[in-house]
């Protein structure tokens, strides 16, 4: 680190990634132990909380090392010392340990803002869950060979055989089928094997019903339905998507002289939704998936919150995939009900805009996750089907040209500027610039 861009940091002050120690003190440990668990940091020793030089002991680095070797497990930061305004500063940089917990003289810590918060006992077990040190799907359940479905386990492998050649006899006995699944944990059947393949999947693991419910209006007052779904979790995942299509309508329209039958919401948008809550849920948590439809909306909520490493808008972009339950996910992958590669939640929004509708929210809410997907505005009753995808790149794009309206809906020019003069009419867009430099801005 240069020392410009150390006085930089100083300037800028303590911050989430970022912390002020004056002198080598236990405080340090803490620090050490909170970034590691939370967020990559840095630690300058030798400058005070306001910024200020202080004298750095001679032997700073080594005691500074020793702590963090205290740590367990030891941590290991880059540590180096930094000249600025003629004094020098220990620069300590320390990585985020991922699936790993950290913790200093018995307490772990995590970053929280500007302090080193210690975690409770509950916290402790939470961030275990979230970082994979302790997982529902894997461990052993009371379930027996006797309670596993034997012709869901066959049609399984031969639907795994054709969409991804999984090489496994659908012949096999039921017990060595799990086997090659790592579905069976010292000889006993894992919770994944008994949500994946019992009989009934419920008597060991109750939370597992998904409950589904059409409501009259856009409150939760008056049920118009309501359905507890029980069963394996592929067919929670088949029925609650037919749950959704008996309570959502599919009109017709015209499309260059062709009828077309067309539902309110995406269906692969609402099938990846209901599989991404089903497969990625806590099933440490006695709640139950939920499946909300209201008269402007329709909402898919899971307990259990994002892990550490993702955020909200991470699902907006291309990120890494982190399965909660990994062993019933690569169980669905096995059939193509899911990716393994981050992509889903970026298919459901593309989707969506595709379709028409506004952009799907994402929220963290009550413990766990929810996605809401809303009705397309009144205007765009108005638009065909072609002005409706434009409508959906202008959602994320903000400005078309007419050379683009022409590429994404496989239109001729006199139909695209036609198309594109119609919803200028409609105050949906505004024509700006000229000539080859013409383009319409998003209004709404």
């Amino acid at each position: 680190m240069h020392n410009n861009e150390l006085s930089e940091i100083i300037h800028a002050g303590e911050s989430q990634a970022v912390e002020f120690k004056a002198e080598v003190s236990p405080e340090v440990g803490k620090s050490i132990c909170a970034f590691a668990n939370t967020n990559a940091g840095t630690i300058l020793v030798g400058v005070s909380d306001d910024g200020r030089m202080k004298e750095l002991a001679k032997d700073a680095d080594e005691r500074v090392a020793q702590i963090a070797h205290g740590c367990k497990p030891s941590v290991y930061p880059r540590i180096e010392k930094v000249m600025c305004e003629g004094k020098p500063v220990l620069v300590i940089s320390i990585p985020h340990s991922k699936g790993v917990l950290h913790s200093y003289k018995s307490i772990a810590y995590r970053r929280v803002g500007t302090t080193d918060m210690p975690l409770s006992p509950e916290e402790v077990i939470a961030f275990a869950q979230h970082a994979g040190l302790i997982r529902f799907d894997n461990k052993s359940c009371d379930a027996q060979p006797a309670d596993l479905d034997e012709h869901a386990i066959g049609e399984f492998v031969r639907r795994a055989l054709n969409e991804r050649r999984l090489e496994i006899d659908p012949a096999l006995p039921a017990v060595e089928i799990l086997d090659k699944l790592e579905l069976r944990q010292e000889d006993r059947l894992t919770y994944a094997a008994a949500l994946l393949f019992a009989k009934e999947p419920q008597r060991f693991v109750l939370q597992s019903e998904v409950r589904c419910a059409r409501f009259k209006g856009t409150e939760a007052l008056v049920f118009i339905d309501m359905k507890v779904l029980r069963g394996n979790v592929i067919e929670l995942i088949d029925n609650a998507e037919k749950f959704v299509l008996n309570h959502i309508r599919l009109a017709a329209e015209v499309v260059d002289f062709l009828r077309e039958e067309k539902w309110e919401y995406p269906l692969d948008a609402i099938r990846e939704a209901l599989t991404n809550a089903i497969c990625h849920r806590d099933y440490f948590s006695t709640a139950n998936v939920q499946v909300s439809i209201y008269d402007d909306r329709l909402e898919i909520w899971n307990p259990g919150a994002l892990p550490p490493e993702l955020t909200i808008d991470a699902l907006k972009r291309p990120h890494n995939s982190i399965p909660r339950n990994p062993l019933i996910a690569n169980a669905l992958f096995l059939i193509k009900y899911i990716e393994r590669w981050g992509t889903g939640t970026e298919r459901i929004i593309k989707a969506t805009l595709a379709h028409g509708l506004p952009e799907p929210e994402f929220l963290q809410r009550d413990g766990g996750l929810k996605v809401v997907f809303k009705k397309a505005e009144a205007f765009l009753a108005g638009l065909n089907e072609r002005q409706r995808k434009a409508w959906g790149y202008l959602r994320t794009n903000n400005t078309i040209t007419q050379a683009i309206y022409i590429e994404l809906c496989d239109c001729g020019v006199a139909t695209a500027k036609r198309d594109l003069k119609d919803m200028t009419d409609k105050g949906l867009v505004i024509k700006e610039g000229s000539a080859r430099k013409t383009f319409y801005k998003r209004m709404k």
